[in-house]
């Protein structure tokens, strides 16, 4: 019989990498993959509640991106897909950070080769091809600034400044080798770069539809809806405030409050129910 916190696990799974059942994080034992468990990358990739945050705001941040958002728009099924959209970026993700090194290898090399086909002009005729080292990093950059500020708002806010600064510089490797280039690696580094970009982004209607598919992505059950509208309002309130105005989103002090208080209900209860999450599976596999 399947108890309430084994349902609650099977619902996280159906809408993350893992269901995908392509790649086995728990094997080979010993192999420590690209980072192994000392890194800060795996505490940080290891909470699944404030990675799905971070995640929902890391697309919103880099679909401002005019050729960011043209690469998914021609080339991605995201529009009828979306749940299968993210949860390939979830597998990426996971199996970069917590797969075995052939796995991790095998995945960017498939990423790299999907990329050399995605390439055209954007709605106002620019070219874009999602193998430029330009675009790369802005697409890694907008992810692990995410990724970082959801760790800090929801898991632990104490992170020093050189465990930050370490997460950037760990986090840079998948990167480069996607074929990035010039990779900002540390909180200064990062932040000097987003304010650089800004005069590059904007917010037009294909982002609008962008937030508004992920608004009403269907969940994996009727339970999991409030749970799942909870975090995407968790993702876009963790955006930075110009990105929301962008969206012609304000939200007021309660309204913050409010959210960020059922983000912290709900990441209890799904740490509390994730016993074989890909953080969990890389660390069997290292014998820890």
């Amino acid at each position: 019989m399947v108890n309430f916190r084994d349902k609650i696990q099977q619902q996280v799974f159906r809408i993350n990498g893992l269901s995908l059942n392509e790649f086995d994080l728990s094997q080979p034992p010993g192999d420590p993959g690209l980072y192994g468990p000392d890194s800060i990358i795996w505490r940080v990739h290891g909470d699944f509640p404030s990675m799905l945050c971070g995640g929902i705001a890391a697309l919103l941040l880099q679909m401002q991106h005019p050729l960011a958002l043209a690469g998914v728009w021609d080339h991605s099924s995201f529009r009828e897909d979306m749940m299968g959209r993210l949860r390939r970026t979830s597998q990426f993700i996971a199996v970069t950070t917590f797969g075995n090194t052939a796995d991790a290898q095998t995945l960017i090399e498939r990423v790299k080769r999907i990329h050399l086909r995605v390439k055209g002009v954007d709605a106002l005729g620019q070219p874009y091809d999602a193998s430029d080292p330009q675009l790369l990093t802005w697409v890694h950059v907008a992810e692990t600034y995410c990724f970082l500020a959801a760790h800090l708002r929801y898991k632990n806010p104490h992170l020093s400044p050189a465990d930050q600064d370490r997460y950037y510089a760990e986090a840079a490797l998948v990167a480069e080798a996607l074929g990035a280039k010039d990779v900002p690696d540390s909180v200064l580094a990062v932040d000097a770069y987003i304010q650089t970009m800004r005069p590059q982004l904007r917010c037009d209607e294909r982002t609008q539809e962008v937030l508004s598919l992920l608004l009403n992505a269907p969940a994996p059950t009727w339970q999991a809806r409030p749970a799942m509208n909870a975090m995407l309002q968790g993702g876009i309130e963790l955006l930075p405030d110009w990105a929301q105005q962008a969206f012609g989103l304000r939200y007021s002090p309660l309204r913050r409050r409010f959210i960020r208080l059922h983000i912290v209900i709900i990441a209890r209860l799904l740490r509390w129910a994730i016993s074989r999450g890909a953080y969990q599976r890389a660390m069997t596999r290292v014998g820890r």
